[in-house]
Formats: C-alpha cells, structure tokens, sequence
C-alpha cells in the first residue's frame, strides 16, 4: 500500500521491503565506450547476486549474440534473472512477435518490457495509435504470465508524458498492473524531472496502482537520479533500478552505490525501510565498486559518495584535530560501514594533528614532541610547492615519513638510469617510436645492470627496473600499475612535469605514488621507484645483506 495513504509513520510498525533492481548489464551497457563480454556479464552477474540484489537485469535477448547467449542458462542464485524486451510490435500478432519469442525462449526467471508512456513517442517513436499500444502492452504482459513468468513494465518517459497527458500516462500503468505486471515501473528516460516533481506524480499514481507494485527508474542527467529514486519512495514506489557506479547512457543511471547505504544508514529510510542487502555486504560495497571499476577499465572516482578515496578525507588542521576526538564532528556515517577508511589529507595546508593522525592510521607511532615530526612537515610543504600532493599519493607519502622518521629499510639504490626514445621510419613514411631503458641499481653489494624496451618511457623503465630488481621478483611480479597520469605543472619548454601512478597486487590493494620533475622521464622513475618500494615494504621483504663475492650483473629483455 502506498505510503500517500498510509497517514503518518511510527516506530511500532513494521519496516517495510524496498526491492533493488540492477539494470547494469543491459541499460549500464549504454554507456559510451563500455562494451561487456559474455564473461564480464556472467562475472558481474554474480557479483550483484552476492551483494543481496533482488532483480539482476541481464540484458537483452535477441538483441545481439552475447545476451542471446547469456540468457541460455541460469546464471544466478539467488538474485530474479530478468531479461529485458519490447511489448508487442504494433501490427504483428504477440504469438508472431520475434521479440517476444527470444524474451519467452530465454532461460529468465522475469521478463521486463519496456512500454511507451508519452502520447507523444507513441504517435512519433512508434507510429501508431494510443489504443494500439495499450493493446500491446496488455497482450504481452498477458502472453508473459500465461508463460509462468514474473512480468516487470517500465513505463518508459513516464513523467514527460504524465505531464504532457497524465490519462494517457495513468491508463498505461493501470493496463499493465491489470493484466497482471508484478512491478509498473516509472521511468524518468530523459533524467529531466526534479524530486519534488518525482515525488508529486509517483504519489499520485500511488492512488490507482498500489505503491507495493510501483518502482522508479532514474536517470541522471540533472545530476538528481539518486535523489529522485529516494523521492519515490517516500512517494509510496517500492522498487528501485539503478546500476553500479551509476552507469549508463548519457549522464548515466541512479547510482545504487550510492542508494544502498542511503537506505540502510539514512535513519528517513532505515527506520521505515528494509532491503536485501546485509550488513555484511555492505561492509563490502567498497571493494565491490572499485571491484566493477577494475573491470570496465576505468579509474574509480575519488570523490564518489560513501566509496571514494575521499570520502571520508579531511585535509584542514581545525577539522583534522575536531575528527581526532571525535570522528562524528566531520562524518555523517562510520566510514568502516562501507568498508571505507578515515584518511587525514598531508598537504601544505597541514598542521601536526594532520600529521600525527595520519601516521598513526599508518601504523606510525611518533611522540608529540619527536622533532622529526617539524621536519617531516617542513618537508611536506616545501616539496607540495614544488608540485607534489601528497593528498592523493599516499604511498609516496608513507615513503617520505619512514624515511624522514627514519623507518624505512633500505631495499635497493638507484645509480644511474637512461631512457633513448627512437622513431624508426618504413619507406611509407610511417614511423614506430621504440623506447629503451637502462637501470643500474644496487641490491646489497651487488651492482644490478639491466635494460628493456617498451610501449614508451614508463613501460620501458618499469621492466628495466623489475629485471635489475629480480633478487625481489617474489615481491613485485604480482603488482600491476593501473592508472598513469601526467600533469605539466607550469609553461614553457623547461616547465615542471607531475606524474601519478597508482598501483595494485593481486589481493585487490591499492596504492598511489607521486613523481615531479622538469624532466618527464625523471618524473616517472621517481613514482615508479616509489611503487616498488612501497609494495616490497608491505609485502614484508628482506633487506639483502652485502654479498662477499658480490659480481656486476647485467641482463637484457626485449618488448613483448
């Protein structure tokens, strides 16, 4: 029943269920420039079913080979498998509906059709009659139930032809709710409409089609997705559709990363309402975005609500030193409920209780009146007016505090090292740029010597570095770098160069390291140098000590 007409809340009642929807395999795969795979879909599939997400949306069957194929077998265990489809095409029969045979062959346990809403697409998108597209929408949810199916109708552009013909827009939910749909799902399609717009019509429409059986799809395009979906609840909708990371088409979809903890922590919705994710999962809801990040490629955002790196950041001393005694001064949640961390940023606008806080998250116990602690913050600043930030290299920054606090062993010494960047030209007039490093460093007593081509000056001094470096290959054949960014700090030909490199083993650990310098290939060993030091420091890895008959060595490798 819809809440509109429930009268007022309280405590003594029972929470009621909120039900997640992820449409990240089909309306998520809108996004421009990401392409899933058979095996992304089957690996992300699991993923949400894992997490407690009611609905999993797999995409579309018939539409190209990879969803026709996904859709060939179960893939969840617990999760709805929903595939999705058009109602019944105007002038074709539902038993002679291609479309509607591919959604019926699949092995879904929910079809979900998406139906006109607008009188206006109807008459323009569809070019047929309003009365034609209500028959459609009824003889295929029909066709659906008669099939044993659930059946979910997302009213697509709901509110713009609510607004434009709210009778029209009304007599396609009705229709569907009547011939028998589960969910009637209102879909803001162009992402124009604000929340209390959201708010007003899902309430209104709470009155003809019970609020148990409506759901809200948003999508982003006034960056108001997730508030409008929290809008329609409190509206009396009980579902929600969303995608991970708030992928999608255009400015993309109602993030449920976000909306997951809203509605668990958020005391508005965790004391009416209740969904199927645990605690326990939601402790993993971290990991589990930079997890769907990983996989599409793409850097997560450091400053995503709950999941960020940032999140739960702090980088001025009168907000760090408030956060010391008490973490609720500047935290609307407990990070760790998300499976995030409390970070105080190092940065030039850093005082000691910055400091302080920050090496005791690190591990690092110094006393208040240790003077390496002046001189570690002196440092800071003087290297942050050089280009560095340390707010978003945090290894680099643990580095330069055990080095500084003397704390950091000594795994290895850069002697010298060359990059020779030639461009080999075909008779086409084509060229081909090769890059080749050569690094000598001292492991112990024994000088290292090695050399190594690559896909340009950072691929090449990263192999470089790890060949002369194979004393330590335990340690580092697992890390990866994930992202690399340049930054040229100032103008002109000699100008300062910042590069970041962030890095990741094979347990899913992630870190950042830093390199600034007015020569870009100086820049690159300093973070990569950084990179591996940091992981042989956490990975626990010995200090080689001199070797008596300690021989140059010199070793070669080639580009792949």
């Amino acid at each position: 029943m819809s809440i509109a007409g429930e009268g007022s809340w309280s405590s003594g009642m029972s929470k009621q269920r909120v039900y997640l929807f992820d449409t990240t395999l089909r309306d998520g795969a809108q996004t421009s420039g990401l392409d899933f795979t058979l095996e992304d879909k089957i690996l992300i599939a699991r993923m949400l079913d894992d997490i407690g997400i009611d609905y999993v949306e797999g995409g579309y069957p018939g539409a190209n080979p990879t969803d026709t194929e996904f859709f060939t077998q179960k893939r969840l265990q617990r999760a709805a498998f929903t595939a999705f489809g058009m109602t019944k095409r105007a002038g074709v029969s539902v038993a002679n509906d291609p479309g509607i045979a591919a959604l019926l062959d699949s092995k879904a346990d929910v079809i979900c059709y998406v139906a006109k809403a607008w009188d206006y697409h109807v008459h323009v998108a569809l070019g047929t009659t309003l009365e034609e597209n209500l028959v459609g929408i009824r003889q295929s949810v029909e066709v659906a139930k008669a099939a044993g199916r659930e059946v979910i109708v997302d009213c697509e552009h709901f509110f713009d032809g609510y607004l434009a013909n709210p009778d029209y827009a009304l007599a396609c939910a009705t229709v569907a709710h009547e011939a028998g749909a589960r969910w009637i799902v209102l879909c803001d399609s162009n992402g124009g409409t604000l929340p209390g717009t959201v708010e007003r019509i899902v309430g209104e429409v709470a009155r003809h089609v019970p609020g148990d059986s409506l759901g809200i799809h948003a999508h982003n395009d006034t960056e108001h997705a997730v508030a409008n979906s929290l809008a329609a609840v409190l509206a009396g909708a009980r579902q929600i559709q969303g995608t991970l990371n708030g992928v999608g088409e255009r400015c993309g979809n109602a993030n449920l990363i976000s909306i997951i903890p809203t509605l668990k922590l958020k005391a508005d919705f965790a004391d009416r309402f209740e969904i199927g994710v645990a605690d326990a999962k939601l402790r993993e809801l971290t990991r589990i975005a930079h997890r769907f990040d990983e996989l599409i490629n793409r850097t997560p955002n450091r400053h995503a609500p709950y999941v960020g790196a940032a999140a739960f950041a702090t980088k001025t001393g009168i907000h760090a030193s408030a956060l010391a005694k008490d973490p609720r001064t500047y935290e609307h949640v407990p990070p760790e409920a998300v499976g995030n961390q409390r970070r105080v940023l190092v940065s030039n606008q850093s005082g000691k209780a910055n400091l302080r806080t920050e090496l005791t998250r690190l591990g690092i116990e110094v006393a208040k009146d240790n003077p390496k602690l002046d001189t570690l913050l002196r440092l800071v600043k003087e290297r942050e007016a050089e280009g560095f930030a340390y707010e978003t290299a945090d290894g680099s920054f643990e580095l330069l505090a055990r080095r500084t606090l003397q704390m950091l062993p000594s795994f290895f010494h850069t002697v010298s090292f060359r990059v020779v960047i030639e461009k080999q030209f075909e008779r086409s007039g084509d060229g081909v740029a090769v890059s080749e490093a050569i690094v000598h460093v001292r492991v112990g007593q024994q000088m290292r010597r090695a050399s190594a081509t690559g896909n340009g000056p950072a691929d090449a001094l990263d192999r470089a570095l790890r060949l002369a470096l194979e004393a330590y290959r335990l340690y580092i054949d697992d890390m990866t770098l994930i992202d690399f960014k340049v930054r040229i700090l100032n103008t002109g030909t000699g100008a300062t160069t910042r590069v970041f490199i962030e890095s990741e083993d094979r347990e899913g650990n992630t870190w950042s390291t830093i390199g600034v310098s007015e020569t870009i290939v100086d820049a690159i060993y300093q973070a990569l140098e950084d990179s591996i030091v940091f992981r042989l420091l956490k990975a626990g890895a010995p200090v080689l000590e001199a070797e008596r008959h300690a021989d140059a060595a010199e070793r070669v490798v080639p580009s792949d």
